[in-house]
């Protein structure tokens, strides 16, 4: 299976800290089974701000992330900065359905976004869960109907905090069978 980068993405109000990067890195590393590692260069996501929505269009941050990837890799970008695709009012993250690249936000999994005290512990638990789904589009994989599955359609936080990290039976039979040699396809935000 491929190795799964992680690249940090910066925008206006900063970038991901090292130690969530570290935890996520480790957490993908342990559900795909590969190396993952944090890349050392940091990409700016400036390009992709929408100042008329005051958030990023995640569609524009995955085309460069194709151009500059590894193909020997899957890349995972990581923003705290807040995502959107047209069609929706934001997204925690987007992929390539049988790509290579994935993005997530940390920016509505923070419990202080509505109002709450911080809960770190939350924090990982749900960068983590929304980043193996991403993954899981890379490999073709869709919303699956196993609500406790990962790749369960999450359109809030209350549902990535209910489903598990772990794909289920089947979705998890797909991940391992699946080709190494997947390329860019279509799009899947959520």
């Amino acid at each position: 299976m491929k190795p799964i980068h992680v690249i940090p993405l910066a925008s206006g109000v900063g970038q991901p800290p090292l130690d969530l990067l570290e935890h996520l890195a480790a957490g993908l590393a342990r559900t795909f089974r590969t190396r993952c590692q944090i890349r050392p260069e940091v990409m700016d996501i400036a390009y992709a701000w929408d100042a008329g929505r005051r958030q990023y269009y995640s569609t524009a941050i995955l085309q460069r992330l194709e151009r500059h990837h590894d193909p020997g890799a899957r890349i995972l970008g990581v923003t705290v900065s807040d995502l959107y695709v047209p069609i929706l009012t934001f997204v925690f993250g987007e992929a390539q359905l049988e790509g290579n690249c994935a993005a997530v936000s940390t920016a509505r999994l923070h419990e202080e976004f509505y109002g709450l005290p911080a809960r770190e512990d939350l924090l990982r638990s749900r960068i983590v869960k929304e980043a193996v789904h991403e993954l899981g589009h890379t490999f073709g994989l869709r919303h699956c109907d196993d609500w406790e599955c990962v790749m369960s359609s999450s359109h809030g936080v209350e549902r990535l905090d209910v489903k598990s990290s772990e794909f289920c039976a089947k979705c998890r039979a797909a991940v391992s069978g699946a080709s190494t040699s997947i390329t860019a396809g279509t799009r899947s935000p959520f």
